[in-house]
């Protein structure tokens, strides 16, 4: 499969057949961690946890025999760099047959963060089970499914404008379109899908659309984790050119500048 096929057919997994994952599909997981960056050029961490060894379980996972945490340190645009470099190990899995799903908050997270040594500087945002879907989805995770709408989208009239808020992005050219639709298919929290795009010349203004009750002490803004994955999305599929420079593009209260995408 190439990136797009990879972004349009992966979707969360929490049911898995609960065999252990080869050892050359592991090693080859171990490998590409190696290679991971994210375009903020802030460090995360990766650390491979075996759920028996360490007692790791999720009310919502059946099935889990190996955890991934990530752990990025607490300074700006660490949530959006934390986003961008799971999303690659996430995307990757997928090619491998691997599913995975974003946890944040269904978990024992100190349990967790004590397994993968977190430190007082770190935060480990999301961790997530690795491993072979099951060939049915428990009854828990179809209702978990139907309860957060996965598989609808906002349209692209909602998400991408042009030259600013007002005016709703009308796409001609198939690259563009083709870009900005694997923003869509992104995973969000809850599905809110917070990414807005202001498409500005070659410029794609990233902004993100937040809604409350997603930002803590222990995992930081949530949402602006999501805007991690949008850009991972787009900048898979593009040869962009990553800065943060605000265009200052009028907006409403609840909505935030990210970053720019210049192509």
């Amino acid at each position: 499969m190439n990136i797009e096929e990879i972004i349009k057919t992966r979707r969360s997994v929490r049911t898995f057949d609960g065999k252990n994952i080869l050892p050359e599909h592991k090693e080859k997981l171990c490998d590409y961690i190696k290679t991971i960056e994210n375009p903020y050029d802030i460090p995360v961490e990766f650390v491979l946890l075996d759920a028996e060894e360490y007692g790791l379980s999720s009310p919502v996972i059946k099935g889990d025999t190996l955890y991934v945490a990530a752990k990025a340190p607490k300074i700006p645009h660490s949530e959006e760099a934390f986003g961008f470099s799971f999303e690659k190990l996430v995307l990757y899995a997928w090619s491998l047959g691997i599913g995975t799903t974003w946890i944040g908050g269904t978990m024992n997270r100190e349990r967790f963060e004590k397994a993968a040594e977190v430190k007082e500087n770190e935060r480990m945002i999301c961790v997530s089970p690795l491993g072979y879907p099951a060939e049915k989805m428990s009854i828990k995770e179809i209702a978990m499914r139907k309860g957060v709408k996965a598989d609808i989208r906002k349209s692209r009239e909602e998400l991408f404008f042009d030259g600013d808020f007002s005016k709703p992005l009308e796409i001609s050219d198939k690259k563009i379109e083709n870009a900005l639709e694997m923003v869509r298919y992104s995973p969000s929290a809850v599905n809110m899908q917070p990414w807005r795009t202001v498409k500005d010349g070659n410029a794609f203004h990233f902004y993100v659309k937040h809604n409350k009750g997603y930002i803590s002490e222990k995992t930081g803004d949530l949402q602006k984790v999501d805007m991690g994955i949008a850009l991972c999305h787009f900048m898979s599929v593009t040869d962009g050119k990553f800065a943060i420079s605000d265009p200052h593009i009028a907006h409403r209260q609840d909505i935030e500048y990210i970053a720019t995408v210049i192509l």
